[in-house]
């Protein structure tokens, strides 16, 4: 069977997708795509010119004919990828593998590897998390959105059971890895706040658009970094059409990443671009502090990321104490201020008091300016303590380097039950 399908039944923009790359390799836990080479290309997709329009809803045949993708035959996969042998895979996860491929730049054929254009090809599992709902959604949202802040898909194959994804290829890999890696090279201030700024431009794309986007799914993992360090964000399949007239919301399945996920949202499933402004600002603080969303390896008072920084984020005084120790003390204090109090904005549990997305980037815009980026003076980061204690003065000694664990675990099974060990679950 070929990528032909003749299924016209109108698809909802509303998922239960579950998916991450466990990274298998030092680049990415979730690789996706840039061009190598020449930059001229018959291609047709436009070139990050912002297109915002999304009619919704749209028959699977609809989706599947876009003038924007390109339909790949499982052959041509096979051959991109070398026939998705071992040496090509980049990464594993619930829903599957990612592959690294090479194909034509011109006619989108497979070509010899190192050769052509870079790509990155999800191959779903057929028992893996991510189902053809959630698969055909993300070839609906990201076949038609177009932003420099969106990772790009290329094209799709549907061949009988095999459904994957082919997208450009990110080679600095995903934020997540470059956080919270073990033996990764610690990301200076500087292209932290870039990261950030990135996201949050592709946030406030998918807010602002004519049919507004609930993106419902950003997190580290999320965040794809080119090999420049601009930020792109992929995987859509838990994307959802944003209310429209009166609306204030919209009331669905409550789908996510456990400490990512909005309180609001958790408890009543209304869901609104405001959820998206909460797990931004989880994100800043993942970025200010080097710790995850959530950690069971901390000590109780310390395993949720929210709880355990909000104190310090109020008091200007006592913000270093929870700065991330790999900075080494090299970061501005007015800019490591200001990040704080948007991040402070962002997670406030009045959901409709968080700033639009819009306003958030006008913020962390304004942080490039010089006066926001002289570094502070270099802390002393010896650690002569076992402690995982937080310290007590930027000059005195350390804790013992912060122990890893893995991926942000997923929202509860039920609400109030307690929290499964796997990435993440639909709550009923």
């Amino acid at each position: 069977m070929g990528n032909c399908m003749d299924k016209a039944g109108a698809v909802e923009n509303n998922t239960t997708y579950q998916s991450k790359v466990g990274s298998k390799s030092s680049s990415s836990s979730n690789p996706f795509t840039t061009k190598t080479g020449s930059t001229r290309s018959s291609w047709t997709v436009p070139s990050y010119k912002e297109s915002r329009e999304l009619p919704t809803p749209r028959t699977e045949g609809e989706i599947l004919s876009s003038p924007n993708l390109k339909a790949f035959s499982f052959g041509e996969l096979k051959a991109a990828s070398k026939n998705f042998r071992s040496d090509s895979l980049l990464g594993e996860g619930g829903f599957g593998y990612v592959f690294k491929g090479w194909i034509d730049e011109q006619t989108l054929a497979p070509s010899k590897p190192g050769s052509g254009l870079v790509v990155a090809i999800k191959k779903l599992k057929p028992e893996g998390f991510q189902g053809h709902k959630e698969w055909l959604t993300e070839v609906d949202y990201l076949g038609q959105l177009h932003h420099q802040n969106l990772v790009k898909l290329i094209g799709y194959c549907l061949d009988g059971d095999n459904r994957l994804l082919v997208y450009e290829y990110m080679p600095k890999g995903s934020l997540e890895n470059h956080l919270f890696r073990r033996g990764a090279d610690p990301l200076p201030w500087g292209i932290r706040l870039k990261v950030a700024i990135g996201a949050a431009k592709g946030l406030s794309f998918l807010h602002d658009a004519e049919n507004q986007v609930i993106y419902r799914d950003f997190k580290a993992s999320n965040i794809l970094l080119d090999s420049d360090f601009n930020a792109k964000l992929s995987d859509f399949g838990l994307a959802k059409a944003g209310p429209t007239g009166d609306r204030t919301h919209v009331s669905t399945q409550v789908m996510g990443t456990r400490g990512y996920a909005a309180p609001e949202y958790v408890a009543t499933g209304r869901l609104s671009v405001k959820a998206d402004v909460y797990s931004y600002g989880v994100v800043l603080l993942e970025l200010l502090t080097g710790r995850r969303a959530l950690d069971k390896s901390k000590p109780a008072s310390e395993q949720n990321l929210v709880d355990w920084a909000r104190p310090y984020l109020r008091d200007k005084r006592r913000l270093y104490r929870i700065m991330d120790l790999k900075l080494g003390g090299q970061y501005p204090k007015k800019g490591a201020h200001a990040v704080a109090s948007i991040a402070l904005q962002c997670i406030g549990n009045d959901a409709k008091a968080r700033p639009a997305m819009s306003e958030v980037l006008e913020k962390l815009d304004q942080l490039q300016d010089p006066k926001y980026n002289v570094a502070a003076p270099q802390a002393d980061t010896k650690r002569t303590s076992s402690s995982g204690s937080v310290p007590k003065s930027p000059m005195k000694a350390q804790p013992s380097p912060r122990r890893l664990s893995g991926s942000a675990s997923p929202l509860p099974a039920a609400a109030g039950s307690p929290l499964p060990a796997c990435r993440t679950a639909q709550v009923h």
